[in-house]
């Protein structure tokens, strides 16, 4: 079964338990990212947490040095974060840092347009490594779904396929799903709609349709 995740990148802490809290039925996960984290402190995971019963997923993009990551991954894993996105780009050990203390996604590939002039050529080594590593998933990009589809037929089948891009960016949750996604990530579509609850509710829809 296919899952959605919420991108809950508001700075409020009272907008952003509401939000969760109201769609939360049709979640697998909740992603939290800097602009929420920075808005509401670290303690708004642990509230998350509480308030929906679902997993964390802490977007951190971690793209230091072993120790720094390791010093942050700790730190956040302890306020309950389920899984750390981290950037393979830094190399085996960076990542390995963090995964040492917990379940973490690998960026291999981002949704944006300059996803290709960077990254995109790299991928191939990034898969290598998540290949070798074993992480929980891999970011890939919902706006490419081509790319998807590729990153997926390289991938062993045990590592989950994570996708942002879907809704504000243009990306379709059912061709994410056809391409090879196990997770579709959304927040725009969602927490600045005029009815979060049954914009939800409609993407759940989608992947179910689909899974």
């Amino acid at each position: 079964m296919r899952g959605l995740i919420l991108a809950l990148d508001v700075y409020d802490r009272d907008r952003a338990l509401e939000i969760a809290e109201c769609t939360a039925d049709y979640l697998w996960a909740v992603k939290v990212n800097w602009p929420l984290i920075i808005g509401s402190g670290l303690k708004i995971i642990t509230e998350l947490k509480q308030v929906t019963g679902l997993p964390i997923i802490a977007d951190l993009k971690l793209a230091d040095i072993p120790n720094t990551n390791r010093l942050v991954a700790r730190r956040v894993f302890d306020a309950g974060a389920d899984y750390i996105i981290a950037h393979g780009f830094t190399g085996r050990d960076s990542v390995k840092a963090v995964m040492e203390l917990g379940e973490t996604i690998i960026v291999v590939e981002m949704s944006h347009p300059g996803a290709k002039e960077f990254i995109q050529p790299v991928t191939d080594g990034l898969i290598e490594m998540a290949n070798e590593l074993e992480p929980f998933g891999v970011i890939a990009p919902a706006t490419r779904p081509e790319r998807i589809r590729y990153i997926r037929s390289k991938l062993k089948d045990n590592i989950k396929v994570i996708t942002p891009g879907v809704g504000a960016q243009g990306g379709k949750a059912g061709d994410a799903i056809r391409a090879g996604a196990d997770y579709i990530i959304v927040g725009r579509a969602i927490y600045e709609s005029e009815n979060p609850r049954e914009s939800a509710r409609e993407i759940f829809e989608e992947v179910r349709a689909w899974s």
